[in-house]
């Protein structure tokens, strides 16, 4: 049986306990694009600092390559951008507002 598309993988490192971390990036795109996500999967992971985001294989998002966590809101739009171009993420869209000049 095939795995339903897109299909997320979150790989997560065991060892650095970031379980939790990854259950809770991975519930909040299930339940912000609860109707595009066929399929999401936690990946525990052995190798040391590994927390990776992959849609349908292809690497979204490295903390290795990227040196740090992804913001929820950037990750959101990384995966709307890739699975529902014309999905809205609220406030999460909006742009911060210019700095005022003197």
């Amino acid at each position: 049986m095939a795995t339903p598309s897109p299909h997320i993988e979150i790989t997560y490192c065991r060892l650095c306990k970031w379980m939790l971390r990854a259950a809770w990036m991975g519930q909040e795109l299930l339940s912000t694009f609860a109707e595009e996500v066929g399929s999401l999967t936690l990946i525990p992971d052995n190798t040391g600092g590994v927390f990776e985001v992959r849609i349908d294989g292809a690497l979204v998002w490295s903390r290795t390559q990227k040196g740090r966590f992804p913001e929820i809101t950037e990750l959101k739009q990384i995966v709307r951008d890739r699975i529902a171009p014309d999905h809205g993420l609220g406030h999460a869209d909006r742009q911060p507002p210019a700095p005022e000049s003197a």
